[in-house]
């Protein structure tokens, strides 16, 4: 993610909404708890930075979405989510993150199942018929309606999650999501911590006029019993929940050539999305897509999904690495920063954290490729190095892994980070330098990391030089010296 301050607010969830929602539709909506027999209480994962979130032991599979966006622009939503979920522990109960809208009915396997919805601690919990248990497998189905969630930024001055940009004079309402941390579930029912990735079916529903976007690559577009027009997506390679895109705007959408990136030389899609009536200069930055997807698959191993691209957003947010389709706002757009949430895609979004206290090992691998990218163009890169030892030295710093909430994307994060990575590249050459990045992504992008996975990996390929140098820039309560040859 690249970050700057922004501000937005929404509202939160309301029984009205629910019954007028219904009586539009022609229903009657009386939402229920049913009381849980169990007195269980579920587990989460044990973040360090967000101990609630998540539910230790749960294994989401895939998460079959069918949302419906009636208003573009506001912060109602509808849906039903199935998800497909296993566990590595006996579970009596399932402790799903959710934030909002109003859940309306839970079922297992089919059948209602009691649950319990505390929008206020943001829990959906759900009492199976009897314990999921380690290889068991079973299909989870919420349907919900009304407002979003609200989940303050940890950094900024904004919210996170389910975004919504009113219609103003010529604009248009529109809405995309911006999750990172923990935002996804302030709209969906989600094992929100990136150690749980999973696969998705995405099916969005929008008005006539408009074009619904998300992760994974398009399979049908089809019209919709209300007039409008259903868009269904299919992202096949797990990813954490909050990198999870979906926009709905007027776009126009923007096919470029595939490019032969992939694993076993395979074609990426390539595509963009475009607002209609944006500044036409947004565009150029994105014209080296392809180009950039070249260099950094050179130097991080084949690009590990099936299509790339960036849908742009008029608001100024931070740009932000949802998978296959970056967030980019207008502001935002230029080449620097899609070689950054292009890097994402390898490593956040492919090799994920164990813990949030490790999002240096997101953050500074994407601030390292720019230096990659600059280089590929020609320049020697010293002088960005050198711009970056003074920047961490403006700034306060500390060792790499995060401690509070406030330290997740501060300069230490992305700048010493990337310099902890030019620290170990100076000990080796080039070659071995590819090779270890390559083989980072390759041998675990399977599995969540932490920072002492990273200095394991590097003394065993590297030797105990380059692990000294990356114990260094990882531990040093100061600022080490510049990294040079």
């Amino acid at each position: 993610m690249a970050r700057t301050a922004v501000r937005s607010s929404r509202k939160r969830s309301s029984l009205l909404f629910l019954v007028l929602l219904a009586g539009a539709q022609g229903q009657t909506v009386i939402p229920t708890l049913p009381p849980l027999s169990a007195s269980v209480a579920a587990k989460p994962i044990g973040d360090s930075i967000f101990p609630a979130l998540g539910q230790a032991g749960l294994d989401v599979l895939n998460y079959d979405l069918d949302l419906t966006v009636d208003r573009p622009g506001t912060s109602e939503l509808r849906g039903t989510v199935v998800l497909t979920v296993t566990s590595t522990q006996p579970l009596p109960v399932l402790s799903l993150d959710f934030l909002g809208p109003q859940v309306m009915e839970v079922r297992w396997n089919g059948l209602p199942a009691p649950y319990r919805h505390d929008q206020v601690v943001g829990k959906l919990t759900i009492e199976p018929p009897q314990p999921l248990l380690p290889g068991m497998r079973a299909e989870v189905t919420v349907r919900f309606a009304g407002q979003v969630g609200v989940r303050p930024d940890p950094y900024l001055p904004i919210n996170v999650g389910w975004q919504a940009v009113p219609a103003v004079g010529e604009r248009v309402g529109a809405n995309f999501t911006l999750s990172e941390p923990d935002g996804t579930r302030t709209f969906l029912p989600v094992n929100d911590h990136p150690s749980d990735p999973a696969t998705f079916t995405t099916r969005i529903t929008v008005p006539a006029g408009y074009t619904a976007a998300a992760s994974g690559v398009q399979l049908s577009e089809v019209a919709a019993p209300n007039g409008g027009r259903t868009f269904t997506f299919e992202q096949v390679q797990p990813i954490p929940t909050y990198t999870l895109a979906i926009h709905v705007n007027r776009f126009e959408r923007v096919d470029s050539a595939a490019v032969p990136v992939g694993k076993g030389g395979a074609d990426v899609i390539r595509r963009d999305y475009f607002p209609v009536g944006i500044p036409a200069g947004t565009r150029d930055a994105y014209v080296s897509t392809g180009e950039i997807l070249k260099v950094l698959a050179d130097w991080f191993g084949p690009y590990p999904f099936s299509a790339y691209g960036s849908a742009i957003v008029t608001p100024r947010v931070p740009a932000l690495e949802t998978a296959t389709l970056s967030t980019m706002p207008v502001t935002s757009s230029n080449v620097r920063v899609v070689v950054h949430e292009a890097a994402h895609q390898w490593f956040g979004n492919r090799v994920t954290l164990a813990d949030w206290s490790g999002v240096w090992l997101n953050e500074g691998f994407a601030t390292y490729a720019e230096l990659l990218w600059a280089q590929a163009q020609g320049e020697t890169g010293d002088d960005m190095v050198r711009g970056w030892y003074a920047r961490a030295g403006r700034n306060q710093t500390r060792p790499l892994v995060a401690t509070t909430e406030s330290q997740l994307f501060d300069t230490t994060s992305y700048i010493r980070g990337a310099l902890a990575l030019q620290a170990v590249r100076v000990t080796v050459d080039d070659a071995a330098f590819k090779a270890y990045l390559r083989g980072w992504v390759s041998e675990f992008q399977n599995r969540p990391v932490t920072t002492a996975d990273l200095l394991t990996y590097t003394r065993t390929t590297l030797g105990a030089r380059a692990e000294a140098a990356l114990r260094l820039w990882a531990e040093s309560p100061e600022l080490p010296p510049l990294p040079e040859k």
